[in-house]
Order: structure tokens, then sequence, then C-alpha cells
């Protein structure tokens, strides 16, 4: 094991031998036109959009996002939910978050057909595996990044849509072969019960509100351990295994204490409320901060091992010891 890490780990030939696997941070970036704009139910727009310049979109996958530049700068990741074979536009929704931080109402109240926005993407970190079988379960607005994958798997896929209620579940007329289980009819979904009825081996795509994804975590293996598990969420997930550490601002000498249990983006914020930041999950890139002295604990899914050295990104990384320095 020790002669392992030398080589591969430590080593001078380990970037090449072990090669870090990130998420894209950009495949393109060009300006669109806001084509459409739907509402499905009364708190979900839909946007569709197509390029500036009339050009074909750049191909993607199911589960594939995008990087959304708003007028007023906010930066939001939205999931396409439109047909990847179809490269004359792209298709988003966003569901309105009264309390949110502002990008669900820009789109609802500021966004008018017609309107630029700039774009980036399309980037996957929910990537459609090849499997015998699949199960997805969708929760609310959770149905947007499903969608593509339930048309492009066709009979190997069995999709349960739950939600408040089916006047707040948007897409359903898209989905008529798909089981649904609004909670005023039916109750909260049993999470267990419904991937319980996978088959050996399938796939389980969940997407929804905290809870649903944990539920999911908790028993999938336990009920299958030849399946796999493939979760997203639109909120940041939770500090696991976290301990204070102290962060210092290199250009004003000022210093925060990071909790146990919040992120180094929550205590900055603390002092630099404007602090750029986006996804909050470790994968967009817009919170990348250089890092003057300190050793980080990376928990992002974006850096390079050379990014690594001196960056880090704020809203999942941590100190790796006591303090960091950041050039903020």
């Amino acid at each position: 094991m020790d002669v392992y890490k030398r080589v591969f780990v430590s080593g001078a030939a380990a970037p090449l031998l072990s090669p870090s696997n990130p998420v894209r941070r950009s495949g393109f970036e060009l300006n669109a036109v806001v084509e459409t704009m739907e509402r499905p139910t009364a708190d979900v727009v839909a946007v569709t959009m197509r390029a500036a310049d009339g050009r074909a979109l750049p191909s993607w996958r199911p589960g594939a996002h995008l990087d959304v530049f708003l007028p007023s700068g906010r930066q939001r990741q939205y999931s396409l939910c439109g047909d990847p074979r179809d490269r004359s536009r792209y298709r988003i929704a966003v569901r309105l978050i009264p309390d949110g931080a502002g990008g669900s109402r820009e789109v609802h109240e500021s966004l008018w057909v017609g309107d630029r926005l700039r774009i980036r993407g399309p980037r996957n970190a929910f990537t459609l595996v090849d499997a015998p079988s699949y199960v997805f379960l969708a929760g609310g607005i959770g149905i947007t990044p499903i969608l593509p994958m339930v048309r492009a798997v066709g009979s190997r896929g069995r999709l349960v849509y739950a939600g408040r209620s089916r006047e707040s579940m948007p897409f359903l007329d898209e989905v008529p072969d798909a089981e649904i289980r609004p909670d005023d009819e039916f109750g909260a979904p049993d999470v267990a019960a419904i991937i319980a009825r996978a088959e050996p081996g399938a796939a389980v795509y969940v997407c929804g509100p905290p809870a649903m994804l944990a539920a999911a975590q908790r028993c999938r293996f336990t009920l299958d351990p030849t399946g796999s598990l493939h979760t997203e969420r639109f909120s940041a997930a939770p500090v696991i295994d976290g301990r204070s550490f102290d962060i210092t601002l290199a250009r004003s000498g000022r210093t925060v204490r990071v909790g146990a249990e919040e992120t180094a983006l929550a205590a900055v914020r603390r002092l630099l409320p404007d602090v750029n930041h986006s996804c909050r999950q470790g994968f967009c890139g817009t919170c990348k901060v250089a890092v003057r002295a300190g050793a980080v604990d990376h928990r992002d899914r974006l850096l390079t091992a050379a990014e690594r050295e001196n960056a880090m990104l704020l809203c999942v990384s941590r100190a790796a010891g006591d303090a960091l320095v950041l050039d903020l």
C-alpha cells in the first residue's frame, strides 16, 4: 500500500497515472434569446431559448444543466428539460422560491420574451448510465432533469412522480405513463417501498426535496446491493464530518470562525455578503478563491489537481487544519 501511494498518489508521475476527473466547467459560452415563456403551474415558468445568432446549439445528454447569467448578473444553474435531439432550442423550468436568494423571482418577474441571456454549458453531474432497467423518482420541480431520461430509456424505465398536489406538478401531460402520487391524494411517498420494486441491477434516479434524497440513500443498497443510485439536489447538502476553523481575509486582515456544521461560504458572507457564489454544491466554480496559506480539505467536483494547490471552492471545501488565509 505504501508503494502504491508513493507511485500513484504522491509521486511525480501521479497526475499522469491517476488523473482527476472533475466536472467540466464549461463546454461553451454564448448569448441566447428567450423565445417563449410558459407556466405549466402557477409557480413554475418554463423558459425556451435559442442561440442569438440562430446557429444550432451544442448537443447535450439527459441530466445536463446550464449556467444561466440573469440580467442582474446573478448566476444560476437550471436543468435542461427539453428534447436533446432538438438543437434549435433549450428549455429550462424554474419554480418560484418566495424566500430564496432572488434568482427564481427574477426569472418569474423580470424576464421577458426577447430578452438576451448569457448561458454556459451544458454540463452534466447527473449522468444517465447504461442499465438493464431504471426506476425514476421525481419530487416536484425535480421532474426537470428526469424528463429527458424517461424519454431516452423508453420501456426500460418506470417513473414515480410525487408532489404536493396535481396542480403543483409541472409537465404531467408529458409523462402519461408515470405513476402520479400527489401528497394530498396518497400522502408522502414511501421511498423505500418504491425503490424496493426495482429489478436487480436497476439504476435508480432520485431528484427532489432533501428528505426524499436522504430516504433513498438510506435504503437503496440495503434493498439491492447490485444496483446503483443517482441523486441530484437543488439545495446545498449538509456539512458532513466538519470541524471548526478560522478564515482570515488577507485584504482586510479580518478573521471569521467557521462552525463545524456551516460552510466556509456562509461564514465568509458574514463579513462579505456580496462574495461570489451560485450552486453551493461544488460544481459551478463561481465561489473559487485563491488560498494564500493553510491546507485545504477539498470537497468539490470541479477543480483540477493543479488548481487545488492554491485555490478552493468556498461552498463545500474546508480547512484541513485549524486555519486558512484567503485572497479576499
